[in-house]
Order: structure tokens, then C-alpha cells, then sequence
């Protein structure tokens, strides 16, 4: 999302293309209604619907950059009540971009979250989108409004998946448990036999100690035995001939009260002496030098330094290692139970997803039949009468592989065009003028039901609707369809801003504001410009498009008479149910079109982006 806060446009004011393509400077300023753009073929009218594609998070690539230029800009004013939103588009010539809305630095993400509330384009390749049936239940959806039934559908089925995933990472782990919970049973066991206790992490220590001690037995014994005589058993021995030492203190403690202090420690002296003695008595009788004995101490040593090898550095690493093991081992044993969880969990996302998707299967079935209608009801006003259409679905809900977010249907679209003829996968039209009136009558009818324009007597529009922009919708069409077309077209223009590029006069004159766009090569260059034209100009261009370059007064006439016939219709609504469109009352008001002229330069390789 875009974290920003913009106004709710519902129509392109303004126009800025620089250094695109065969553009080097346009600007153009739109009305609301219809806006129709003709030009010669190659005079790049496509162009301009690039630039809104761009504008709206297109991808960018530094070969639209125009020859000679370091970057392209496109900037677009969408207006809404008074309140403006501006939105620039800057592309390098090494393929870089840079996007704003006001001012404000962001992504090309931001811009295509907010290219639904600015601009539906209905581009020429279009056509590939909608023949694809995995589109189509999209299209009912849109129709139908039922955003309330497909996100919570939607959901459901994110929350199934999520649970599906987790299991089968369960299910993963369960199947490589057993080996795992081997190697730790095995390195528990191992630590275990070793009997550590974990308020002793230095028994490597002591035993280290005890080591040396043995190592040296005999002299550590003969020492104790003559410390322990001379304290004791000799005939000189230190206790006795401290109690003379003492006697004679006493004497001189009478004579001298400094000796007293000393006097006072000698029961102290003697308790510590006799307490040498006798921890020197006990440890030299309990010294076991043994050859075994000390066997058994290396062995407990050497053991001691494989476990901390393996799992220590230290031995209190060794006892951590091993608390750790049985957690771990514990957490293993507890997976059946969390797996049994999961799988609860996912049957009751299951039946939810299933309990959604089903309500938006029920609903789905039922607008695809008034879709149909209408649809055929549109198509007959496109001089397509007896076209049948229809939306098939499965004879029941998909297998599971084949849900999605989308719900548990198989949708697609089917249709005769001429009676006598089995119905059949939109797909397999294959005429051009068929196909695209069909496609219109689909995207209008989607348009209309999702911004609250029901018909061509409803001038109610939403406050949020977008811009329609349709590129070359005419295709493999002319003659009387056209002028059907074209009327169309004036309808939605009376509740949305349309922009049309259109190679039909018949269109073209049901056009509340009309833009020319020119191509020519001076000095060198290929320049591109846009005109606003008048009512005269517009009976010249017309004519144009009538009559190619021989254009008589009889043609010329042929176009004066089509604009006025398109004009009263427009005034009086006759034939159609149209009402005045909302372009109309600004007509009053001049507005142009400010075309720069092209700087000189050295010859432009990028005119083939100028093909329309």
C-alpha cells in the first residue's frame, strides 16, 4: 500500500510527455467526456497511452528514452472536486525511474496500487487478457461486485494453504525424526554413562590433581610420615617442646605483660599443629598408589577429555550439551501431538474455505446469467442481434488441486455470433470486428457495474470513478457498427472521462473534445505534436479520415454532416437515451493544447515506439 493519503480522482486534466519515444515535448490538457485522438497511422498516438501506462507503474525501460536525451518525464494532473493529484514518472536512458504523487518520492508498486482508483486502460493487446479463461471469473466478480464474497474467500484459502504448508513441513520433519532422535538418544547416552553431575563441572580438575598425586606416592608418603614424627613421635618432637616454650612465656608473661598476647595464641598454635598432624597421618594411610588405581583415574581423564572434545570446550559445556539433548528429545517425542493439532486445525480451515467458496460459487452462477444478458443485450446494440453469450462452470466444485484464492469454480466464457452456430470458447472467435465489440461490450458493462453507471440514462457516476481509456477499440470494425461504437462510447463518456485513439470518422465525430496527433521529420528529426481542434478543424480531419489525401468538397461536405448529425444527437439524445454529456458545458470554455516545438538534433533511431 502506499502509507499516503491522496484525494479519489476521477479525471486526467493534464498531460506532460518530454524526451519519450518520437515525443520530444507535449502537453495536453483533457476535458471531461469523450476525448477522442486521431492521427495517421505511426503518428504515435499510442505513445500517449504508454506514457499513462508508465505514469501508472508500467515497466520501464531506457530504449523509450528519446535519441540524444538523458531521460524521459511524464507528469499527469488528475483533478476531483477541486483537488488536484500529481503524479511524475522520470526514466533514465540507462533504464532507472523515479516516481512522485505530490511531491512525495515513491515506488513503481505505489503507483500501481493507485492506478485502479486513477485509470482503467483498455490497451490493443488487451484483447490477449480477456481470451484467457483464467481471467474471466475475475470479470464476473467485478460485475457482480462481490469484493465482500471473494476476499473473505480469498482469506480462507491463504489460511488453508498456510496450514497445509506447515503440516507437510511436520510431516517432513516426522520422516527424518527417527534418525535425528538416534543420533541424539545416542549422543545422550554417551554423556549420560560418563555420570556427570552438573553441580561438578571441574571433576576433570580434581582428577587432574589426583593424578599427580599418584604419580608420586612414595615420596608424597614419606613425607607425610616424617612431617607427621616430627610433630609427634620424635624424640625432639615440636608439640612436646612447644609445652616448655609455653612454660617459659608464662614466666616472662608475669614480668612482662607484652609476652601476654602471645600467651593467649598458644592454644590456638597447638590446635592447628595437632590438626596438621593429624590430616597428615589419615592422608598418608589413605593413599592408594596402586597400579590399578591409577589405571582408573587415566581412564576417567581420558574419557573426560573425548566428551569435551566432542561437546564441550569445558566440562560444564559437556552437562549444558546434555540438558539441552533431553529438551530437545522431549520436544521430539511432543511432534505426533503438535501434527494432530495441525491437522484439526486444518480440517476446520478446509470446511470454512469450502463453507466461503461455495456462497461465492451460489452468487457467481447467478450474476454470470444476467451478465450474459447483458452482455447480448450490448451486443445487439453493436449490430451483433443474434449474438448468443454465456457463462459456463463446471458441473460441480474443482477437485482440490484445482482450488485457489479465486474459490472452487472453472469459469469461461462462450459464443455464437451467428445463429445456427454452437456456442463456443471466447477464444476461438476469430474475427477481428466480432472479437472486438465483444471485448467492449465486456469492459464497458464491467466498468459501469463496478463505478455505479447502469445504463445510458444513468448519469450517477461514483465519486471514485476512474478514467476509461480505450486504445484503438475500433479494430476490424467500420460502417454502421462504428457509428454504434461511437455512441457507446459518448454513453460511458457522459458518466466517466474517455479517451478513445480511434482510425474511424464515426467515432471520432461522437467526440466531445477532439486531439489531432501529427508526426513530421524536420531537420533531421522525427517530431511529434497535439493539437486541439476546433469545429473546423475537426470537419478537415474527418474528412481526412473519410477520404485519405484526396479530400473534395463532397467529402469535406460528408464530414460537415456527420459532426452536425453527432452534435444534434448529442443535444437531443435522439435514438440513444443520451443526455447532454458533462463535456459539453465546458466546451464554453477554451482550453489547448501547448505543443513545444523540438529542439534540433541529429536524426532519431527510436521512431519505431511511434507506430499507432
Amino acid at each position: 500500500m502506499l502509507g499516503l493519503e491522496f484525494p479519489l480522482p476521477d479525471m486526467l486534466s493534464f498531460l506532460r510527455i518530454k524526451h519519450l519515444a518520437v515525443i520530444d515535448s507535449v502537453e495536453v490538457e483533457f476535458d471531461p467526456g469523450l476525448n477522442v485522438l486521431t492521427g495517421e497511422t505511426g503518428a504515435g498516438k499510442s505513445i500517449l497511452v504508454e506514457a499513462v501506462g508508465l505514469l501508472l507503474g508500467g515497466r520501464a525501460s531506457g530504449d523509450l528514452v528519446r535519441t540524444g536525451e538523458d531521460a524521459a518525464a511524464i507528469e499527469a494532473i488528475f483533478e476531483s472536486a477541486g483537488e488536484e493529484l500529481l503524479v511524475r514518472r522520470e526514466i533514465t536512458s540507462q533504464g532507472r525511474s523515479r516516481a512522485f504523487i505530490n511531491g512525495a518520492l515513491v515506488n513503481a508498486g505505489a503507483l500501481k496500487d493507485l492506478s485502479s482508483r486513477l485509470i482503467e486502460l483498455h490497451g490493443q493487446h488487451e484483447h490477449q487478457t480477456l481470451l484467457d479463461p483464467a481471467t474471466h471469473l475475475g470479470v464476473i466478480d467485478t460485475f457482480g461486485g462481490l469484493d465482500g464474497m471473494t476476499a473473505p474467500t480469498a482469506a480462507a484459502f491463504d489460511a488453508m494453504r498456510a496450514l497445509q504448508g506447515e503440516l507437510a513441513r511436520m510431516h517432513s520433519a516426522a520422516r527424518d525424526r527417527a534418525g535425528r532422535q538416534d543420533l541424539m538418544a545416542f549422543q545422550l547416552g554417551e554423556i549420560d554413562r560418563a555420570g556427570l553431575k552438573a553441580g561438578d563441572p571441574g571433576e576433570d580438575v580434581e582428577l587432574a590433581a589426583l593424578r599427580q598425586v599418584l604419580a608420586s606416592a612414595d615420596r608424597v608418603e614419606r613425607l607425610c610420615t616424617d612431617s607427621y614424627a616430627s610433630l609427634y613421635e620424635s624424640d625432639d618432637a615440636i608439640l612436646a617442646g612447644l609445652a616448655n616454650v609455653w612454660r617459659r612465656v608464662a614466666e616472662l608473661a608475669t614480668l612482662d605483660p607484652r609476652f601476654k598476647p602471645y600467651l593467649d595464641a598458644r592454644d590456638g598454635i597447638k590446635s592447628q599443629l595437632e590438626d596438621l598432624a593429624g590430616f597428615l597421618r589419615q592422608y598418608a594411610s589413605g593413599i592408594e598408589a596402586s597400579p590399578a588405581r591409577q589405571q582408573q583415574v587415566e581412564e576417567r581423564l581420558a574419557l573426560l577429555e573425548r566428551l569435551k572434545r566432542k561437546y564441550g570446550p569445558a566440562l560444564a559445556d559437556v552437562i549444558e550439551r546434555r540438558d539441552a539433548l533431553r529438551r530437545e528429545l522431549a520436544d521430539l517425542e511432543r511432534g505426533d501431538d503438535r501434527i494432530l493439532e495441525l491437522e484439526r486445525e486444518l480440517a476446520a480451515a478446509r470446511t470454512a474455505f469450502v463453507s466461503a467458496a461455495e456462497a461465492l460459487s451460489k452468487q457467481r452462477r447467478r450474476i454470470a446469467v444476467t451478465f450474459g444478458r447483458q452482455v447480448e443485450a450490448v451486443l445487439a446494440e453493436l449490430a451483433m442481434e443474434r449474438t448468443r453469450f454465456e457463462v459456463r462452470f463446471g458441473d460441480g466444485p474443482q477437485p482440490e488441486a484445482g482450488w485457489s484464492a479465486r474459490g472452487i469454480d472453472a469459469g469461461e466464457f462462450f459464443v455464437s455470433p451467428n445463429p445456427g452456430e454452437d456456442l463456443r470458447p471466447l477464444a476461438r472467435i476469430v474475427s477481428g470486428g466480432e472479437l472486438s465489440r465483444i471485448m467492449l461490450a465486456i469492459k464497458t458493462l464491467v466498468a459501469s457495474s463496478r463505478h455505479g453507471f447502469s445504463d445510458a440514462t444513468d448519469r450517477r457516476p461514483s465519486a471514485s470513478a476512474p478514467g476509461l481509456i480505450f486504445d484503438e477499440v475500433d479494430a476490424g470494425i467500420g460502417g454502421r457498427v462504428a457509428d454504434v461504437v461511437g455512441r457507446k462510447l459518448r454513453a460511458l463518456g457522459s458518466a466517466f472521462q474517455v479517451l478513445c485513439i480511434t482510425h474511424l470518422p464515426q467515432i471520432a465525430a461522437y467526440a466531445d473534445t477532439h486531439f489531432e496527433i501529427r508526426k513530421r521529420v524536420d531537420g533531421g528529426r522525427t517530431r511529434t505534436s497535439v493539437s486541439r481542434l476546433g469545429d473546423g478543424a475537426r470537419v478537415d480531419e474527418l474528412a481526412r479520415m473519410l477520404g485519405g489525401e484526396a479530400i473534395t468538397d463532397g467529402i469535406r461536405r460528408s464530414a460537415h454532416e456527420m459532426l452536425m448529425d453527432r452534435s444534434a444527437s448529442r443535444t437531443s439524445g435522439a435514438g440513444t437515451g443520451e443526455s447532454k454529456s458533462k463535456g459539453e458545458s465546458e466546451r464554453a470554455k477554451p482550453k489547448g493544447v501547448r505543443s513545444v516545438k523540438d529542439t534540433e538534433g541529429t536524426k532519431d533511431t527510436k521512431g519505431s515506439h511511434g507506430g499507432a
